[in-house]
């Protein structure tokens, strides 16, 4: 069964190394990336931000994150499942689990940035209701893709 659970600071190195698969694999690391997933502590919960992981039999396999932006605007962000599970509805139970988070905080808005490369999660993004829009704002030059979910 896979349990969606909260981060915690011993959690750190599989974030990092769950997303890094991810980026690397498609040529994506930027050095934005790495500034967030060298010290999540600072950069995504010290700022009001949530972390969760998707946990089977005592490994993590997955991880979703919002990232504050702005008041009531949060980036989805470090959205990533362990190849060896994806297809298995992971992706679908951290995205609920956190757009429930971003509900309880009052959240407004979701955005997040993405690489048209990544059919299978703009794919996801649509179905839960995320609508594209112009790309703007971006901290990643790879990213020519922009969606939004007004909450």
């Amino acid at each position: 069964m896979i349990n969606i659970i909260p981060f915690e600071s011993q959690h750190a190195p599989v974030f990092k190394q769950l997303n890094l698969e991810w980026l690397d694999k498609y040529h994506l690391t930027e050095s934005h990336d790495l500034m967030v997933l060298n010290d999540p502590q600072a950069t995504i919960l010290n700022r009001g931000g949530i972390i969760l992981l998707a946990e089977y039999n005592g490994e993590i396999v997955g991880t979703a994150a919002l990232m504050l932006e702005h008041e009531n605007v949060y980036e989805l962000a470090k959205m990533a499942v362990s190849p060896h599970m994806q297809g298995r509805g992971i992706s679908k139970l951290l995205i609920s689990a956190i757009l429930e988070a971003a509900k309880k905080k009052g959240v407004e808005k979701l955005i997040l940035f993405s690489n048209h490369q990544l059919l299978a999660a703009l794919s996801l993004y649509e179905k839960f209701g995320f609508k594209h829009v112009e790309v703007t704002g971006s901290p990643f030059t790879t990213a020519d893709v922009k969606m939004e979910l007004v909450l």
